[in-house]
C-alpha cells in the first residue's frame, strides 16, 4: 500500500518532526487512553490486552490493583474477572518475568528465548549447579500431583532471597523464569504453578528460533513504548532479550529494522536527539499533526475531556519518568517511602484530562465501610492551561470519581480532603444530580 512520504523515512527520506501535543496524543492513542476508552466489556478486555502490548501486575490492592487499574483506564466496564478467565481459563495470555508482566499467549514461542537466555544468567546458571536435587525434587512434585504453590512445598532448608524464604521457593522460581513451568492460575495473588506442556495450548507451545525471536522483540519494544530515542535502543533491546550485546550487534539489528521499512526516526519539537517510531503509526502521526483524531480511536463513550482518568501506578505511560519527558509532569510512586518522606501520597494516581496530566489524586477504599476515601488531591500549574471551563472540569472530575467508584464497589465517596472548596462543591453537586449511579458524598 502506498503511504505518504512525508511520514516515512527510508535511507532517502528527511527525519520527520513531531509537536508536543502529537507526542502526547501518540503515546496516549496506541495505548487506547486517548481520546477515551476504546474498547468494552469482556470481549474489550482481550483487545486491550493485545492492543497495549504488556500490562504490569503488581500485589497491592489500595483502592485496586494496579494491573486492573490500568484496563479500567482502557475498558468501559471492566471487570477484574474479565483479566482472570483470560489468563488462567482461556489461556490467551500468560504473566512472566521478575516485573511480571501480562503477555499474549501468542508471543510464547518468541519468550522461550529470552527464557532459555536467563538460564544462562550467571547467578541462576549457578543456581541451577548448586541446586539441582530440590529442582528435580519440585519439578517431580508439579509432574506426579499438577498445580502446586509454595506453600504446598515444606522446603530442605531456608534461604535468604527476594524471591522466597525456602529452597524449594526458589527451585520454583527458576523452572518459571527458564520456562519450564507457567503460572497455572493464582489463590488470590499467590501463584500456583504447573508444567508448561500442561499450561500453554499446544499451538503455542514450541519455540522459535533464535534470530525470529530477536527480530520479534525488535519491534514490539518500540511498540509498547510508542516512542523511543535512537540513542536508548541498545540498552532497551539487551534488557529485553536478558542478554550481552555489542553495540554493533544491536545497531545491525535497528539497521534491518530500518531497511525493512518497519520502523521510522522523528523529531520531537523541543528535543535535539532522533526518535524511533513503528512506520505504522507514521499515518497516525500525520493526522494528529493536522489536527485529526484516526478513526480507529473513536471511544466508546465519553472523552477524557468529558471524563478524566486516574492512571495506574506502573502504566506504561506515566511510570519510570515517562511522564516527566511526555506531559512534563513529576510522578514518584511513593508507596515505598518513608510516610515522613512522601511529597503527595502513599497511593498517588496522576489524573489525565484532555491529553494532559493536570493533578494527581491520593485514593483508598476502606472495605470495612465501602467508602472510597480521597485522602488528598493536588492540581498541577499545566491544569489552568488545559482548562478553560472550570465547570467542565469538575463535570469531568465528577465523572471519573463515579466511574471509579462504580469500578470499586464504593457505596459512599469521602471527598472531604479535597482542599478546593469550588471543585468539591461542583463534584458533590454534579454527583448528587447526574451520575448514573450515584454514590452517597462525604465531605
Amino acid at each position: 500500500m502506498e503511504q505518504n512520504n512525508r511520514f516515512l523515512n527510508g535511507e532517502n527520506m528527511e527525519t520527520i518532526e513531531i509537536s508536543k501535543q502529537t507526542l502526547r496524543r501518540i503515546i496516549l492513542g496506541r495505548q487506547g487512553l486517548w481520546p477515551g476508552r476504546r474498547w468494552s466489556g469482556k470481549e474489550g478486555t482481550v483487545q486491550a490486552l493485545k492492543a497495549v502490548e504488556a500490562v504490569q501486575m503488581d500485589p497491592l490492592n489500595v483502592v485496586a490493583r494496579s494491573h486492573d487499574i490500568v484496563l479500567w483506564s482502557r475498558v468501559a466496564g471492566y471487570r477484574p474477572e474479565y483479566l482472570q478467565q483470560a489468563l488462567y481459563q482461556d489461556r490467551l495470555f500468560f504473566d512472566y518475568g521478575g516485573g511480571l508482566f501480562i503477555y499474549p499467549m501468542s508471543e510464547l514461542p518468541y519468550w522461550r528465548t529470552i527464557m532459555e537466555n536467563k538460564g544462562q544468567e550467571k547467578r541462576w546458571k549457578r543456581f541451577a549447579e548448586e541446586n539441582q536435587e530440590v529442582i528435580r525434587e519440585v519439578r517431580a512434585a508439579l509432574q506426579e500431583n499438577g498445580p502446586l504453590g509454595n506453600r504446598d512445598f515444606s522446603g530442605n532448608k531456608r534461604v535468604e532471597s527476594y524471591r522466597g524464604r525456602k529452597d524449594t521457593s526458589l527451585a520454583l522460581y527458576y523452572l518459571w523464569l527458564t520456562g519450564e513451568v507457567m503460572i497455572h492460575h493464582r489463590e488470590g495473588f499467590e501463584r500456583v504453578y504447573d508444567l508448561r506442556d500442561r499450561v500453554a495450548p499446544p499451538e503455542f507451545n514450541y519455540a522459535v528460533t533464535r534470530d525470529e525471536s530477536e527480530a520479534y522483540f525488535a519491534r514490539k519494544l518500540i511498540a509498547y513504548l510508542g516512542l523511543l530515542k535512537e540513542r536508548r535502543w541498545k540498552s532497551v533491546f539487551t534488557n529485553y532479550m536478558e542478554r550481552r550485546m555489542s553495540a554493533e550487534e544491536a545497531l545491525a539489528r535497528l539497521q534491518q529494522l530500518m531497511e525493512s521499512g518497519a520502523v521510522s526516526r522523528v523529531r520531537i519539537e523541543g528535543f535535539r536527539e532522533d526518535w524511533l517510531v513503528l512506520s505504522e503509526d507514521c499515518p497516525n502521526l500525520e493526522q494528529l499533526e493536522a489536527g485529526e483524531v484516526p478513526a480507529a480511536w473513536n471511544p466508546v463513550g465519553t472523552t477524557t475531556q468529558e471524563e478524566v482518568v486516574f492512571l495506574a501506578p506502573l502504566d506504561i505511560v506515566s511510570a519510570r519518568g515517562r511522564s516527566s519527558w511526555i506531559f512534563d509532569f513529576e510522578y514518584v510512586w511513593e508507596v515505598y517511602k518513608p510516610a515522613a518522606s512522601r511529597r503527595w501520597g502513599y497511593y498517588t494516581l496522576p489524573v489525565l484530562f484532555g491529553d494532559r496530566l493536570v493533578a494527581r489524586l491520593d485514593p483508598k477504599l476502606d472495605r470495612s465501610t465501602g467508602t472510597l476515601v480521597i485522602q488528598g488531591y493536588w492540581e498541577e500549574d499545566s491544569l489552568a492551561n488545559a482548562v478553560n471551563d472550570k465547570a467542565a472540569y469538575a463535570r469531568a472530575f465528577a465523572r471519573g470519581l463515579a466511574s471509579l467508584s462504580t469500578f470499586v464497589q464504593a457505596q459512599r465517596l469521602d471527598i472531604a480532603a479535597v482542599d478546593n472548596t469550588q471543585l468539591k462543591e461542583s463534584v458533590t453537586a454534579w454527583l448528587n444530580a447526574e451520575a448514573d449511579s450515584p454514590v452517597e458524598v462525604v465531605h
